[in-house]
């Protein structure tokens, strides 16, 4: 039987590690509510980042479906495999990051949910990209402000790189917010829950790899007009490709006086296509 965690006593049995940017939940409702959101995708199993003490796992588990968790924490994988012995075959210490997702549940898909840690929580999203045939869904809680971004429209200060990458796949759904006195220790800023659902698209509709480029090439200089950005970028694939060759007409383009944040993710699939047709 799968023992509850006392929000007050078992908190202090493991430590709370800076260097992993770890903040134990202790409000097991909002965990409660963390947990059911991954009911978006009911038929599949579980994989969880994080679990630390187990404050969500505890109400995963009782979803009557596959769950694993993955953690980097020797302290936390201790307390999980004496009071969680149920889950002891799927508790897997490791770190994320560099995991081979595709053996978790033996090729198959999952939904992934956390209370993820902040400082790895934009490469935790990158690593979902490229495993997105795989994770269908992916709920938790972030940092406010990472979740303002995955969620952000065109227009908005919040909109860049994370947002248009991850659009291009998900429909993200920012769902509530959570103040900070609800963690040991309290973070210094707001934290949000999300929910990122694959979307209809099946093909990128332009070379991934250049898109890719474009998009952070443009919004590493996000206050500059995309034929200022794009410069630099036509340079470097030009050396690339061991060409010399003016792109003047192409960067003069009424388009191009625009910022990269007042491009939607379909404008930026043009634009990679027509950046494409210019270096052939």
């Amino acid at each position: 039987m799968v023992s509850k965690v006392n929000k007050n006593n078992d908190m202090k049995l493991v430590r709370p590690k800076k260097f992993l940017g770890q903040h134990f939940l202790k409000d097991l409702s909002i965990a409660s509510a963390i947990a059911d959101t991954v009911d978006a995708c009911p038929d599949l199993p579980v994989l969880e980042v994080g679990p630390g003490m187990g404050v969500m796992t505890q109400f995963l588990v009782k979803k009557n479906r596959p769950v694993k968790v993955v953690e980097i924490d020797f302290e936390s994988v201790a307390y999980l495999r004496e009071n969680f012995p149920s889950l002891e075959d799927n508790i897997i210490e490791d770190d994320f990051l560099k995991m081979h997702l595709d053996r978790t549940f033996d090729g198959g898909q999952f939904v992934l949910t956390g209370n993820y840690p902040y400082n790895i929580s934009s490469q935790i999203f990158f690593k979902m990209l490229d495993n997105r045939e795989l994770i269908p869904c992916c709920t938790g809680m972030i940092q406010k402000e990472v979740a303002e971004r995955l969620a952000a429209s065109p227009g908005s200060k919040a909109y860049g790189i994370l947002s248009v990458l991850v659009q291009l796949w998900y429909d993200v759904d920012y769902l509530f917010t959570v103040a900070p006195g609800v963690f040991n220790p309290p973070p210094k800023v707001q934290s949000a829950v999300i929910r990122m659902t694959r979307n209809d698209r099946q093909a990128c509709g332009a070379d991934e790899r250049l898109l890719k480029r474009v998009v952070k090439g443009t919004f590493n200089q996000r206050r500059k007009m995309l034929r200022v950005s794009l410069r630099p970028l036509f340079a470097q694939l030009d050396s690339e490709r061991g060409v010399t060759k003016s792109h003047a007409d192409f960067l003069a383009q009424p388009l191009l006086t625009k910022r990269p944040e007042q491009l939607s993710v379909e404008d930026f699939i043009s634009l990679t296509n027509a950046i494409e047709a210019e270096l052939a």
